[in-house]
């Protein structure tokens, strides 16, 4: 299933030649995808015609407006289809998309659905490029795909979602809140990983956010959302969440994470609000005496884009591990930060081949940063990222 999959494209080093390892069938799917590609508006039309014709119930899962699902569909196709030959990437992310989609009550006979639309879509647009070789390695990834978000859903034994209501609503700005939330029971994530979220307002449009602290004794989960030019979602949020909404919170997701006994320092890079999990990291590690030792480059467009900045020193001055460089594009006139582009400043400083990296922001500015990292001689198997959409 793709209801509300959480994909953005991942950056791809340049000059980038596949590796000896690529199989025949990658090789295919990665050829007939890359005819399908430019097509991607119709196909995505004619994939959820057929899902919904061959499987009706399954129309309930989704917003009666399909505009936005359409174009993520192909987004999702294509982070699939960039790592069908890392399976040590691939498979923990389908299973924690299965464990994921158990809220929408999907069953086996649903993913039997969509894989029957799915090699019908990229058939009918394939052309001459789709033959039996061609399909037959289609339908084994999506076997094998499908698979692995039904044995993880089959083996989830918690909750498919959380109820979580609102306590606070705090706008930051006019297109910036920090929603605190408290659940019915503790929502079992990670500092660094993300959740969805579904609201009142947007009934069945599932968006993915970060929480911004670590898990609490208490259990409150804080938000912070921007709003987004044609974002449903975080535009409602921003401008209408009140104390007392019910929100839904579906497992959590994703492998930004901090291992405080690998010996390893960290770079964070973070992008907005893409500064929520490395906040959350921070603020788990700032529990604990010693840590590794942390640089933070958290930027954005003007001084005010860098709301969270404030917080973040506080912490850097009581714990000597913690670094913070705020970064900013477009307003010159201030003081003490480093002008430019994340992905400028970053390498700047070098390329940071002994820690382990997290990046987090808008799909551009992980493409650009992980990109410009990669050129600088960061190792690849360093650099952690996860899919993540503006709304």
């Amino acid at each position: 299933m793709t209801a509300n999959a959480v994909l953005s494209p991942i950056p791809t080093p340049p000059h980038r030649e596949p590796p000896p390892g690529v199989t025949a069938m990658v090789r295919m799917i990665r050829e007939s995808f890359a005819v399908v590609e430019p097509y991607s508006e119709e196909v995505a039309k004619f994939f959820y015609g057929m899902l919904f014709s061959l499987s009706p119930a399954t129309r309930e899962m989704f917003p009666a407006n399909m505009e936005v699902q359409r174009s993520r569909l192909l987004r999702a196709l294509v982070h699939v289809v960039q790592m069908v030959d890392r399976p040590d990437d691939l498979i923990p992310f389908l299973r924690q998309l299965g464990r994921d989609h158990r809220k929408f009550g999907v069953i086996n006979v649903h993913y039997e659905a969509v894989g029957t639309a799915l090699l019908s879509a990229v058939k009918k647009f394939s052309g001459a490029a789709w033959t039996p070789k061609v399909e037959m390695a289609w339908a084994e990834a999506y076997t094998l795909m499908a698979r692995a978000m039904q044995e993880a859903a089959d083996a989830d034994n918690g909750p498919a979602y959380w109820h979580a209501t609102v306590l606070e609503h705090q706008r930051v700005s006019w297109d910036l809140a920090v929603v605190r939330l408290q659940p019915d029971h503790p929502v079992s994530y990670k500092a660094g990983q993300y959740v969805s979220v579904e609201t009142p307002q947007r009934k069945r449009l599932w968006r993915y956010y970060t929480p911004a602290n670590a898990p609490r004794e208490d259990g409150v989960i804080e938000f912070h959302i921007r709003s987004v030019d044609g974002g449903w979602v975080s535009r409602s949020v921003v401008g209408h969440t009140q104390a007392g909404d019910t929100w839904r919170i579906g497992p959590p997701m994703g492998r930004l994470s901090v291992d405080r006994t690998a010996g390893t320092d960290i770079l964070m890079v973070a992008g907005g609000t893409g500064v929520a999990p490395m906040h959350a990291m921070i603020d788990e590690m700032a529990q604990y005496g010693e840590n590794p030792r942390v640089h933070l480059f958290y930027g954005g467009r003007t001084r005010e884009d860098l709301y969270d900045l404030d917080n973040l020193q506080r912490i850097a001055t009581t714990n000597p591990w913690l670094t913070v460089v705020p970064v900013l594009e477009s307003d010159p006139g201030v003081r003490g930060v480093e002008q430019g582009s994340l992905a400028d400043v970053v390498t700047r400083y070098g390329a940071w081949e002994e820690r382990d990296v997290l990046v987090c922001g808008s799909p551009a500015m992980i493409r650009s940063t992980v990109s410009r990292m990669l050129v600088a001689g960061t190792p690849l198997d360093r650099i952690k990222y996860d899919p993540f959409t503006l709304d």
